[in-house]
């Protein structure tokens, strides 16, 4: 295919790990490398080529040089960077073309003109150097350290290219090479970095997420893999799995001494991942834990619940502190929505065990039904993280047809309608009010959200749980819940100066 019609073309480095494999290994993992290169450059809807010359990759793109930046995010490269000019390799041709393209950028100003050559020429690199740099000299002056203008060219066999200067890689190994691994996420932070430490050194993921409060809870859960399918892991397909783990945290607390639950649940949690893993082929579960960040997370509860599969489990934070988990999540470009992701996990009161034997965490495990785990696994869904839309990470998680036990009602009403029929305890507020000031609504506190035909209720429920907040809308809006209610569940009151109901 011709490449003319091409304006962009960037050179692709291989990462160091690459460039020292024996010829085979090279080869196999250039093939995969280059796959996923292709993959990341569908991403931009451009069209694109995609070239291997075997110490770098070229590509030829009608896509805006900007849209490159997916490639920083392809695992395998070191760096990458925009050709800007290409001439025949021939010393005076690459002065000329060198001349024209810097000659007038260098004037008054400090320059370096740095060259690298392969193949068989009757000059060498340091010849390119000298001769397009005193080709430049007149009004300028080299400056081999800090100069304000680098000159970079590379002559590979019968062409030299002049490059801009040199976007950062992800480096590591080419996704997919190193056989695939069960991420166990909660939306949080930790795991979401931790996946991406793996996603960088070449393992294939798919995701189990152990749902404990619902789909609010869940879309922001959704949310963090997304970005992690979509950024991180082109060349690959993942799979996120929801597991509902409200009858599996019943039985434990049923059946297990509070200040082990926490252990139970991470052998619970382990167990899924592992039953995940045998159905996918997966040779390994990855966690976020990091040594001493939570009571759970102690070097012997660690060994205490490791007993729960028999898949090695890696941790690849486990010598990190918070701050640098977080930084690293900045980068990743989860950030935004694990800060808004609650803390669902620490479901143990009082005062935890921080040293448990693995004799009583497997003691604590010995009343539990397994039945409600392996139907918890049987009734699990399957998201295919690349496929999801952003109306499925809206719409799915928006409504609901009950009002859950223990939830606020919030009417967004006239307060003429609302006077005329409330729902028992519902407290009206206006919609404006609510959704330009989600601070004032209680994070611990489940939302149910209606008005007249459920429309406004809707937006008003997306813009509490963008925050973090677990909402939600009324499908069907006021009718639809009025027909829901009883005629004895009616109440009658007056409105206080704080907005909620008080009984007449």
């Amino acid at each position: 295919m011709s490449t003319d019609r091409y304006p962009t073309f960037a050179m692709l480095r291989l990462s160091s790990e690459l460039a020292t494999k024996a010829r085979q290994t090279r080869k196999r993992f250039m093939r995969k490398l280059v796959e996923n290169v292709r993959e990341a450059m569908r991403s931009t809807g451009a069209d694109f080529t995609v070239e291997s010359i075997w110490t770098r990759i070229l590509v030829h793109t009608n896509a805006d040089p900007a849209a490159l930046r997916v490639l920083s995010r392809v695992a395998g490269l070191s760096s990458y960077s925009v050709v800007l000019e290409r001439c025949p390799a021939e010393l005076d041709e690459i002065v000329r073309t060198g001349v024209k393209l810097f000659g007038e950028a260098v004037k008054g100003r400090s320059y370096a003109v740095r060259a690298r050559r392969s193949g068989t020429h009757p000059f060498s690199s340091s010849d390119v150097m000298y001769a397009l740099g005193a080709a430049l000299n007149p009004g300028a002056r080299v400056d081999l350290t800090h100069p304000d203008i680098e000159v970079e060219v590379e002559v590979r066999d019968g062409e030299a290219y002049f490059i801009s200067p040199r976007e950062p890689g992800l480096g590591g190994l080419p996704l997919g090479l190193e056989g695939r691994a069960i991420c166990l996420i909660s939306g949080g932070f930790d795991s979401a970095a931790a996946a991406w430490m793996l996603l960088k050194r070449g393992v294939q993921l798919d995701y189990v997420f152990c749902n404990l409060a619902g789909g609010a809870y869940e879309r922001s859960v959704v949310g963090v893999a997304k970005t992690l399918a979509d950024d991180w892991s082109h060349g690959t397909r993942p799979k996120l799995h929801v597991v509902n783990f409200n009858d599996v945290v019943d039985d434990l607390r049923a059946h297990s001494p509070p200040r082990l639950w926490q252990l139970v649940l991470k052998r619970l949690m382990y167990a899924a991942a592992e039953q995940v893993a045998k159905e996918t082929g997966a040779l390994a579960i990855i966690t976020g834990e990091a040594l001493g960040q939570v009571s759970s997370q102690t070097l012997a509860n660690l060994a205490a619940i490791d007993g729960a599969t028999t898949l090695p489990v890696f941790r690849p934070l486990i010598g990190f502190d918070k701050t640098d988990i977080v930084d690293l999540t900045r980068k990743i470009g989860t950030f935004d929505l694990s800060s808004k992701v609650k803390e669902y996990c620490a479901i143990a009161p009082g005062n935890p065990a921080t040293a448990a034997s693995v004799a009583e965490t497997e003691s604590a495990c010995a009343g539990l039904n397994p039945a409600i785990l392996a139907g918890a696994l049987e009734n699990r869904r399957q998201l295919d993280l690349r496929t999801l839309r952003g109306a499925d990470l809206i719409l799915d998680y928006l409504f609901v047809d009950e009002v859950p036990s223990g939830a606020v009602v919030l009417d967004l009403r006239p307060e003429e309608e609302w006077l005329d029929w409330r729902y028992p305890g519902s407290i009206r507020r206006d919609s404006w009010e609510v959704s330009a000031n989600p601070a004032s609504l209680d994070r611990d506190t489940t939302y149910v959200l209606h008005c007249g035909q459920g429309l406004q209720s809707a937006q008003v429920a997306e813009v509490l749980q963008r925050a973090g907040l677990e909402a939600y809308a009324y499908r069907g809006g006021t009718p639809a819940l009025r027909g829901k209610a009883t005629s004895e569940t009616v109440v009658s009151g007056t409105v206080n100066g704080a907005g909620t109901v008080t009984d007449a």
